[in-house]
């Protein structure tokens, strides 16, 4: 509207026929009610009405200008002039659309500081203004003067674009700048943010605000706002804040530029690589610049916006809460009141008012879904409320697809959320939102990491907050409790690091990772945390202090156990104890000191001190009976372990699974073969049985009990070995030994999965060789061994001897053989004293010599047959020592050992006879070895010998080949010499003016052409020439050589017969070519 006729600042009104006034639009009076009369006394033409409106318009008086105009309708209504007011109708149209963007979008009916009941919506405004527009169009239509015109169609697309009909605002633009391209009205309007700008098409938009600029630089509003936007869009930033600051020096009252450079500045200031001066003159100079855009636009929502969040940081609620409110009843866009609503709920959390807080994040949320501050300020609501349920289910909306959104902080809370147990949900429930919680836990660390990738220069500041987050760490090391011991351990090193960082280190903390050290029996570094945790603890002081340090205390003293510093240890399980007499766990330790070195009735009086006042404990009861067990005592045990379960807790699964081992072991050393004992026999098995199946139905992942059926069912301790016939019809023994075995290790490997113990693996490898899968036996023994018994456990070198014994025999291989004599002589190692072994020893060793011998030559050697007949010589002397040995009880045969002496004995007499044939066969297969080898050799070398003829064959040729070439080179090279002088001798003997001549032998003469032909060496000669003489100015000797050059192109040849002319000769075809070529050095000259 700052454009207008130019008809200078006065307007010259007629009254009458005599009179004259003159009205100065410099100075006019607010209230129009004089210049009212004096344009209706005056009778006007329509410019008059509109200049004086557009000046009270301008000057900010929008209800006197709204007033003229309304009366010059009726002042042309009431003269007969009505085809004039269409201009009118569309100045009171564009008024409607001023008073639009001063109304609020919609009124709070709760407002608690911006109360606008008495205001009327933009969309009464925008009613109001499509009606006037309507009205104009049909004024215009009725007067045969055309609807349209540029002043309707702009005004139309204005008020098109202010209600958000874009696509009908993009063509009511178009059109007038299809009239008019440099109308800067419709230009503004097109590039608008919500056209162009809202289709991304920020370079085209760019353009048309620059060509605005260009054509109007004082144009209002200003177009510099919209290229600094599009700069920004663009990403360059530099460009956009020159753009704005610009605005703002040629608009210094307009407030877009001041919010815009007010929020770069606010934005600026958190950049951490900027100093903290810095930082607080960017704060301070973007918040005086939002306060002077707010002060100069009341009603901008993106400016109350702005400033709002300056007043939630200030603290300043009251005013923060009036400012949303303004938000939010003046916001034309959904982000805009999105941001107005969570910005009024973050006001109503702070207040302590969870209601209104509640329903203003949820309004937020209903608007944008996927809104993450909404969605968290919603979850924290419910939380606050003791919905977890639903404040999952918003979480789970916001990071869920479609369109999930990416945001660490609502995936550490839903975390959180799924981690915390919630009445109603069960232990299966419960597990699955557990592992849920640690997926969406490792979601967060690796979004973190990735973030660190991402930028290269260290890990924003909001990544950084969440992982130096001390409370999520141990949160999530509680997850991974039991399930995962390196990953608790990763969570609680994180814990102590932040710890550690903030000056304050929790013995707590130290004290869970000295357990996990322990536990992973690196004790040096537990026993380095446990000291550092109690001496920590012991200068707290308080009862706090004494508890972790007890605690701490004991685990320490248990780390020395393990480390071998009994003293150390006794000394703290005194300290312990002398200070706090009732703990029962420093004396359990106590104890079982006491048992290791043998001093089993002092071990015993303390536990019975123990149980004397602490009687009902059943950690101390299953001790307890655990040491009657290991001192053999099992009827003791046995009646306390039923007194256990029926007079304290018959659920306890420790005592049902020791129940059911101490009729297992009852059952199992009977030696009663009478009917009543293969009775009682057997009932003690299904006793057992009973047992086991009851602590799995307790605890299906009892892995003790699980392995003692699997061992019942591996040795069918219900059928064969309970003393019970068979009952299965058709099966025999080893059909159902097999069975048995397979259904044993089904269960072993589901044992296997839970419990890290070598007795599985070494359970598993009786199976195997129950199955006689003794390759699988040997792998599952041998991993008991070395995993778990550092090699030194004596029963599984037995069984792992065993089974290389078996399959020694089974496959006859003799390598298997010495396996087994070696792990038999290693258990023989570490108990001498045990004859079983040394027994064992001898027998394999008399097997070893027995397998070569029946071995042909082909399958042994000389070097293991010596090495076997010297073992059985050894056999002999431990057979004899052993048959001999005069105990009272020994663990074998004393006649069987003497047969297998005497075996010996006619077994080694063949001994040198086996080696005499394998002497003989060695020899004879060494003679045939090195006559074969001999014959490869002499085969080789006749190979190298035609190989080196052929190459010298060929290096002669080459040498041959290379110098033939050599001297042809030099005789050309002679030849050239020779006819380039006889050709300069030619040229200086012809006479200078050849071009007669030259014709001549054009006319097709034969006999004259054929004198002149030379040999092919003379040609090239002449062509030498020719090619030295292309930059002469002796053009009669160049040409014939020319001409007889480009002959030899097939291109001309082509063009001849493309154009039809007819081949007289080859010197008319030369005599073309020469043509061709003059022109071209021409165009070369």
């Amino acid at each position: 509207m700052d454009d207008s006729p130019t008809i200078g600042r006065t307007i010259d009104i007629e009254v009458g026929s005599q009179e004259v006034i003159t009205i100065d639009l410099d100075i006019l009076d607010p209230n129009p009610e004089d210049v009212l009369e004096l344009l209706k006394d005056g009778q006007c033409k329509i410019w008059v009405w509109t200049k004086l409106a557009g000046e009270y318009w301008r000057r900010g008086y929008l209800e006197a200008a709204e007033k003229i105009a309304r009366t010059a309708i009726d002042s042309l209504e009431a003269n007969g002039n009505a085809s004039q007011l269409p201009p009118i109708y569309s100045m009171l149209a564009n008024i409607q659309i001023a008073y639009a963007r001063k109304a609020p979008k919609l009124i709070l009916p709760d407002a608690r500081k911006d109360n606008m009941q008495g205001e009327r919506l933009k969309e009464h405004y925008h009613r109001e203004a499509a009606q006037l527009l309507n009205t104009g169009e049909k004024v215009a239509g009725e007067s045969a003067e055309g609807v349209g015109g540029t002043l309707s169609f702009l005004t139309r697309g204005i008020q098109q674009l202010a209600t958000r009909s874009m696509d009908d605002a993009f063509r009511s633009f178009e059109g007038v700048l299809h009239e008019k391209p440099t109308n800067v009205v419709a230009l503004l309007g097109k590039s608008q943010a919500r056209i162009l700008y809202a289709r991304r098409n920020f370079r085209e938009a760019l353009r048309t605000f620059q060509d605005v600029l260009r054509y109007n630089p004082k144009c209002l509003p200003d177009p510099r706002i919209g290229i600094g936007l599009c700069f920004w869009a663009l990403d360059q930033r530099p460009k956009a804040i020159a753009a704005w600051q610009r605005s703002m020096e040629v608009n210094p009252s307009e407030w877009a530029a001041q919010l815009l450079l007010g929020l770069e500045a606010i934005n600026s200031s958190k950049n951490e690589a900027t100093s903290e001066a810095e930082r607080a003159s960017l704060l301070l100079q973007g918040t005086r610049l939002i306060n002077m855009a707010f002060k100069a636009n009341q009603r901008s929502a993106a400016a109350a916006n702005a400033l709002c969040e300056v007043f939630i940081k200030k603290g300043e609620y009251g005013q923060a809460l009036k400012l949303a409110e303004r938000t939010i009843q003046f916001a034309d866009t959904l982000t805009v009141l999105t941001d107005g609503y969570l910005r009024a709920g973050r006001v109503s959390h702070a207040e302590g008012s969870l209601t209104y807080a509640s329903k203003y994040y949820s309004t937020a949320v209903e608007g944008q879904p996927k809104h993450v501050i909404g969605a968290i300020g919603l979850a924290q609501m419910q939380m606050q409320n003791d919905e977890l349920a639903a404040a999952i289910h918003t979480l789970d909306t916001l990071l869920q697809a479609p369109n999930a959104q990416r945001s660490a902080e609502a995936t550490a809370i839903l975390a959180s959320l799924r981690a915390h147990p919630r009445p109603g949900v069960s232990s299966s429930d419960i597990a699955q939102e557990r592992a849920k919680a640690r997926d969406l836990f490792d979601r967060v660390l690796k979004g973190v990491e990735g973030d660190d990738r991402t930028n290269g220069v260290g890990v924003p500041k909001i990544s950084r907050l969440i992982v130096d987050d001390l409370e999520m760490h141990l949160e999530i090391a509680r997850l991974w409790q039991g399930e995962n011991l390196e990953r608790m351990g990763k969570a609680l090193k994180e814990a102590f690091r932040i710890n550690e960082a903030a000056g304050s280190i929790d013995p707590r903390l130290l004290n869970n990772l000295a357990a996990l050290q322990q536990l992973e029996e690196h004790f040096s570094e537990a026993r380095a945390f446990y000291e550092r945790a109690l001496t920590i603890a012991l200068g707290l002081g308080s009862d706090q202090g004494e508890v972790m340090s007890t605690t701490i205390l004991y685990n320490l003293a248990r780390v020395y156990e393990e480390q071998g510093e009994t003293t150390l240890a006794k000394d703290a399980y005194n300290k312990l104890v002398t200070r706090h007499p009732e703990y029962v766990d420093a004396k359990i330790r106590q104890a079982q000191m006491l048992a290791n070195v043998n001093q089993h009735n002092e071990a015993h009086e303390l536990l019975k001190q123990c149980l004397a006042s602490q009687n009902n404990n059943l950690n101390l009861r299953a001790f307890y009976t655990y040491f009657l067990i290991q001192t053999n005592l099992p009827k003791p045990a046995r009646e306390f372990v039923f007194a256990t379960l029926k007079e304290l807790d018959k659920h306890d699964v420790f005592s049902l699974c020791a129940a059911g081992w101490l009729w297992y072991h009852q059952a199992r050393e009977s030696r009663d073969t009478s009917v009543k004992g293969v009775e009682e026999r057997r009932q003690a098995f299904r006793r057992t049985a009973e047992f086991y199946e009851k602590a799995l139905h307790l605890d299906p992942l009892c892995a003790f009990a699980a392995q003692g059926l699997a061992i019942i069912t591996a040795e069918d301790a219900l059928g064969s070995l309970g003393g019970a016939l068979s009952t299965t019809p058709g099966i025999d023994d080893p059909q159902r030994r097999l069975k048995n075995a397979r259904e044993a290790l089904d269960i072993f490997a589901k044992v296997r999965e839970s419990v890290d113990d070598g007795t599985v693996y070494f359970n598993m490898g009786h199976c195997y060789y129950a199955r006689d899968e003794f390759d699988r036996a040997i792998e599952s023994y041998e991993t008991a061994l070395t995993r778990y018994n550092d090699s030194h456990n004596v029963p599984i070198l037995l069984c792992l001897c065993r089974s290389w014994y078996a399959k020694a025999t089974k496959d006859q291989q003799f390598s298997a053989m010495k396996e087994a004599l070696r792990y038999a002589q290693m258990a023989y190692r570490i108990q001498p004293s045990d004859k079983a072994i040394l027994y064992n020893v001898a027998m394999i060793q008399q097997k070893s010599a027995e397998m070569l011998f029946a071995a042909s030559p082909a399958k042994r050697a000389l070097r293991d047959l010596q090495n076997v007949i010297n073992q059985a010589a050894q056999a002999q002397k431990l057979f004899a020592s052993l048959a001999s040995d005069t105990s009272s009880m020994v663990p074998y045969n004393r006649e069987i050992a003497d047969q297998r002496r005497k075996y010996g004995e006619s077994m080694l007499r063949k001994g040198d006879e086996h080696l005499t044939a394998q002497r003989q066969y060695e020899s004879e297969a060494q003679a045939k070895l090195e006559a074969a080898r001999r014959k490869r050799q002499e085969e080789k070398e006749k190979q190298e010998e035609a190989e080196r003829m052929r190459t010298e064959k060929l290096r002669r040729e080459a040498e041959k080949l290379a110098e033939e070439r050599r001297q042809a080179r030099e005789q050309a090279l002679q030849w050239t010499q020779e006819v380039k002088a006889e050709s300069d001798e030619e040229r200086e003997r012809k006479p200078k003016k050849t071009r007669k001549v030259k014709q001549e032998s054009g006319s097709g003469d034969e006999t004259e052409s054929k004198k002149k032909r030379r040999t092919g060496k003379l040609k090239k000669a002449a062509s030498d020439g020719e090619e030295h003489a292309v930059f002469t100015d002796d053009e009669d000797v160049e040409r014939p050589a020319k001409k007889r050059r480009v002959k030899k192109a097939v291109v001309k040849d082509e063009d001849d017969e493309e154009t039809g002319r007819p081949q007289t000769s080859k010197r008319q075809k030369e005599f073309k070519s020469k043509e061709v070529l003059s022109d071209t050095d021409d165009e070369m000259s």
